[in-house]
């Protein structure tokens, strides 16, 4: 797994157990055939070795001790998965169907499902993330490497060479603009996610309506503009309530819904003028104001084909009742019922493909995930695109991950190889649920190192209710400490939308962390349109 020190060590291998004597600062990874250092970071451990008829896995305890024992033949309840994914999980045999490891790379809450869902998958060899967080660690879904430099492709490239990584899934927008699935493809690997050119569906909102106008993609009316002026100008004669967007990456809090023409003047300013974005915000794109129900369609594509993921449904601003600034996201939950199957073929067929041909005319032909975020339009009905993201949502992945059924692994493989036409996806029934829990102030300035307690009691809630981590670490205590803003991911499923709600705030309910709070109404779009059908 992990090197700190170079001191030698003496090992002896024999059926299923191993046994390692020396210093316990350097820790080594143990497949079958293999025996190499690696970047990770820890302190005295015991593996744990066993052999569970799909391979080989090891697992990770902190411990005193001096020598190092292998054996056993299961997981360690707090312990830490490190070389092989448990296939047996969901009982499918994977005899027949290639075997991979996969490395992830990012280290949020988004990143933390997307390890969950690939370590359950039959096809699933071994999971890394780079940089992945403390609570992915611990909770057995991955293998974090906390030093491996993921804006360094050669070392990244090193990395998948010496470990043999089958598959990179990139998870954040970052790498993907700044050309890392360029640079693996490139060199061989199998990655999931878009090129540099294709990524620019999300890296410049002035190319996704280009590409819109092009190739007649329904989306709201626009211009844009480098001069504040002009502007300001083009707002005055607009009116408000209207949209300013940064034109580039600006972390989720580039778009401004101004309720007045003040407000928008202020935006513009923000950006153009006093540069709030930095280069992100040197251009900016002015949108009409579209009144309706929003929601987020997902699609995988493969360059030519796409097939549809689930509905989800998101909440972006911070406070109850849809107030406050706009935020990565406070909750979501799967499926969204504005999101009806005639909308989905709708948004498939006028939105999500003619979008995926006029890339590949275009000369950049897209592979990963189109993340499409909609407006149901309230006077239509109709849906519009709002943006294009060209990763999976977060938190609206948490929702999807627990409920998907098929192997990821092989979905995603499919996907970077061109062979997503004829796949299916199968989805559990019911509904999940997300809630973010998030550290105070945020989205503004939020304190960093607050503890949390009691995780663990929150997952025993149930067997549906799952935490994922999106920005923790460890303290010298062994504590969870909030290292970001948004910080956990509280997730259950149901056979309904109200079942799930209600395990995920039971959750909620145990966690003790007075830096933290959450919104207490996600869903409730959903639910009180449910409970006026009812009651008609």
């Amino acid at each position: 797994m992990a090197c700190v020190s170079s001191h030698s060590f003496a090992t002896a291998h024999s059926g299923g157990s191993a046994k390692f004597f020396g210093d316990h600062n350097k820790i080594f990874s143990l497949s079958a055939k293999i025996l190499n250092p690696c970047c990770f970071r820890a302190g005295p451990v015991n593996w744990d070795a066993g052999i569970n008829g799909h391979g080989s896995f090891l697992v990770l305890r902190r411990s005193s001790g001096r020598g190092f024992t292998g054996g056993g033949g299961g997981y360690h309840e707090s312990g830490l998965a490190v070389s092989k994914c448990l296939a047996s999980n969901n009982g499918s045999s994977s005899a027949s169907v290639e075997r991979v490891a996969v490395l992830v790379i990012g280290g949020g809450g988004r990143e933390h499902a997307l390890c969950y869902a690939l370590q359950r998958s039959p096809s699933c060899d071994a999971v890394f993330c780079a940089p992945g967080n403390a609570g992915i660690s611990n909770s057995g879904d991955a293998t974090c490497i906390e030093n491996l430099n993921i804006s360094d492709s050669s070392a990244v490239i090193g990395f998948c060479r010496e470990w043999g990584i089958g598959l990179v899934v990139i998870g954040p927008e970052a790498p993907l603009v700044f050309g890392l699935a360029n640079d693996l493809v490139k060199a061989g690997i199998l990655t999931f996610g878009p090129s540099s050119e294709a990524a620019a569906l999300e890296g410049s909102k002035d190319f996704m309506k280009l590409l819109c106008d092009k190739y007649a993609i329904p989306t709201a009316k626009y211009q844009t503009f480098i001069d504040p002026s002009a502007a300001k100008a083009y707002v005055k004669d607009q009116g408000a309530p209207i949209v300013v967007k940064a034109d580039g990456l600006a972390a989720g809090k580039g778009v401004i819904v101004a309720m007045t023409l003040d407000e928008a003047y202020e935006a513009v300013d923000s950006m153009l003028v006093k540069n709030a974005f930095g280069s992100a915000g040197c251009r900016v794109i002015i949108e009409e104001y579209l009144e309706g129900e929003e929601a987020s369609f997902f699609a995988l594509v493969d360059g030519e084909n796409a097939i549809p993921l689930e509905s989800a449904q998101d909440h972006k601003r911070v406070g109850d009742g849809d107030t406050g600034p706009n935020t990565g996201g406070m909750g979501a939950y799967s499926p969204a019922p504005v999101l009806t199957k005639e909308l989905q073929t709708l948004v498939m067929k006028s939105i999500i493909l003619p979008t995926v041909k006029g890339m590949a005319l275009e000369g950049c032909k897209f592979v990963g995930v189109l993340y499409a975020g909609l407006m149901i339009e309230r006077k239509s009905g109709l849906p519009k695109l709002i943006e294009y993201n060209v990763r999976f949502g977060d938190p609206e992945c948490q929702a999807l991950m627990v409920r998907l059924e098929s192997d990821l692994v092989q979905v995603l493989l499919a996907a970077c190889k061109g062979k997503l036409s004829g796949v299916s996806l199968e989805w559990s029934p019911g509904s999940a649920m997300v809630v973010v829990m998030a550290s105070n102030g945020y989205p503004g300035s939020y304190e960093k190192g607050t503890v949390i307690r009691n995780i663990e009691e929150a997952e025993q809630v149930g067997p549906n209710v799952k935490v994922f981590h999106a920005g923790t670490s460890l303290d010298s205590d062994g504590n969870y400490i909030a290292t970001g803003g948004r910080v956990l991911g509280i997730t259950a499923k149901g056979r309904n939308l109200e079942e799930a709600r209600d395990r995920v705030y039971q959750a909620i309910e145990q966690i003790n962390w007075p830096g933290g709070f959450y919104r207490q109404d996600i869903g409730w779009r959903a639910l009180s349109n449910r409970q006026h059908v009812t009651e008609s």
